[in-house]
């Protein structure tokens, strides 16, 4: 172990050349903590190999953070909305120009295929240049109608709500981390933050890249640790809470929220599914259901792990895409050559190994897939088809979140929508056919936030002028669109009333007022005025 604290193990050759010490080391000091702090490694999916090792915050650095963040966010707040929006175009400019650092990190950290990690790149790129340029709009001071026409002036001013913490997860840790403090700064608010520990580095990659596009110090603070030690700080001293994670980590920080009456957004759990009609294109859907299992090895919240198929086409498009997912490469390599990288951590390769056991065990067939892969690296896993799924199985309605699809047929539509409903989740859904009509009509109809006709997620996801998030145990809240940035502000109404109010004058009495005000009310009511 280096004693700069930076990288370790630099000359290992399955690490790319950029991952130097130094830069581990620059990145590292971001982290908000004492001089003297504990420290935690991380360990490299492909390899298990020592990776980083970081400093590791208290409660007391997270408050220290938040004082920090209470007094930059001020003068933030007062910055003009153009210039936050500069600061966030050319952070869009720098993140593509750098952008094979941020996938080198974001592949040794989480062990994801470059593909996947570039869908990141361009996610952030595409959200920055979005609030940038959209922000202005969306914030202005609104003229609303007045209580009295002509007599009441009505505007909506929007606040930043101050701190916002944003607690973000290791799957997608470029994503999930700039994604949601973007909107939040360009509200004008200052945010705290705690990525997960094993792919701190690369959220803290985007705060360094954030600082050199001209983002003022302590605007946007990093700090690491379990939630058990420093949660209960980041919440006690929030002013909003956006977390992405578990449904059950969910469900705590949403009554924390609601005891502290904060407001809090959250990205949880979910069992999505496709739906496959009887009319769709077989190889397109049989594409598409790949590309809906499989990436990052299933460990994406929007990702399908259950197939919904017409019975009348079942064989055929099970013979399809169990084709197409035999084919598919497995492996650890820093190119564009590899389908499927590795699973994240030991606890997931874990979760993956048992439900596929259990289901096995109980009758499940195994089509595709279905074995760990150590020869590979210790954290691959196939990935793997089942049928024959019974609600005894775990696999059957719990979240795996890895590499693992149960296929199912159904009768008719009526059916398919009622066995897709038939979960507390509702985050994602998939739906195709060759008609389109069609396909949005039965989209409607799925309880999730987010329904995609003839694609997977990235359709809806990448529309980021809709609103994204959950339904039931998926969460509450959502990210993109103007709920993604209005949610990190307060809304005010300013009502300026002239000439006369709501009292009567002086010389009128209250029930010729009374008789005046129900005359007016029927005469506005008669020229159509809402």
């Amino acid at each position: 172990m280096p004693t700069d604290h930076g990288l370790l193990d630099t000359h290992s050759p399955v690490l790319p050349a950029s991952l130097t010490a130094d830069l581990i080391e620059r990145l590292t000091r971001r982290v908000a903590a004492d001089a003297d702090a504990t420290r935690v490694t991380t360990d490299a999916p492909y390899t298990g190999a020592p990776l980083a090792d970081l400093p590791v915050s208290t409660p007391t650095a997270v408050e220290d953070a938040f004082a920090r963040a209470r007094t930059a966010q001020r003068a933030w707040a007062a910055t003009p909305l153009r210039e936050r929006a500069r600061i966030l175009l050319r952070f869009h400019d720098l993140v593509l120009a750098r952008q094979d650092e941020a996938l080198d990190l974001m592949q040794a950290e989480s062990g994801k295929t470059r593909r996947d990690a570039f869908l990141e790149v361009t996610d952030i790129a595409i959200t920055s240049r979005y609030y940038a340029r959209g922000a202005e709009k969306l914030l202005k001071p609104k003229r609303r109608r007045g209580a009295i026409p002509v007599l009441t002036h009505t505007t909506e001013l929007r606040h930043p709500k101050g701190v916002v913490t944003v607690i973000s997860p290791w799957n997608y840790p470029l994503s999930m981390a700039a994604g949601d403090a973007i909107p939040a700064l360009m509200a004008g608010n200052a945010v705290v933050q705690k990525p997960d520990t094993q792919t701190a580095l690369t959220a803290l990659w985007a705060l360094d890249l954030m600082h050199e596009a001209g983002l003022p110090a302590d605007v946007w603070q990093m700090v690491v640790g379990r939630g058990s030690s420093i949660g209960g700080a980041l919440i006690d001293n929030a002013d909003y809470m956006m977390f992405t994670g578990s449904t059950a980590s969910g469900r705590r920080i949403a009554s924390d929220a609601g005891a502290r009456l904060i407001g809090a957004s959250l990205e949880l759990g979910g069992k999505n599914a496709m739906i496959v009609l009887d009319d769709a294109d077989i190889d397109k859907a049989a594409d598409g259901a790949v590309a809906a299992c499989f990436p990052s090895a299933g460990q994406l919240c929007v990702s399908i792990e259950r197939l919904y198929v017409a019975e009348s086409i079942r064989d055929r498009f099970v013979a399809a895409f169990v084709a197409r997912t035999e084919k598919l490469k497995l492996g650890a390599s820093y190119d564009y050559s590899v389908d499927v990288g590795s699973l994240t951590n030991p606890s997931q390769l874990a979760t993956v190994t048992a439900h596929v056991e259990d289901a096995a065990a109980k009758g499940a067939t195994v089509l595709a897939g279905g074995n760990a892969r150590p020869d590979l690296g210790p954290l691959f896993y196939e990935p793997t088809i089942l049928t024959g799924v019974t609600p005894d199985m775990t696999v059957y309605e719990h979240e795996t979140f890895g590499p693992v699809v149960s296929i199912y047929s159904y009768r008719d539509v009526d059916d398919a929508i009622l066995r897709a409903n038939a979960t507390p989740y509702g985050l994602n859904a998939s739906v195709w056919s060759r008609n389109g009509a069609r396909g949005r009509a039965v989209a409607a109809r799925v309880h999730a936030g987010t329904v995609n006709v003839n694609e997977a997620f990235a359709a809806a996801w990448g529309s980021i002028d809709a609103p994204m998030g959950g339904m039931g145990d998926s969460g509450l809240g959502r990210r993109h669109g103007a709920d993604g940035i209005l949610k990190y502000t307060e809304p005010q109404t300013v009502a300026h009333q002239r000439i006369q109010g709501f009292t009567p004058p002086a010389r009128v009495s209250p029930e010729t007022w009374a008789a005046m005000f129900t005359g007016a009310l029927k005469l506005l009511k008669a020229a159509r005025v809402r």
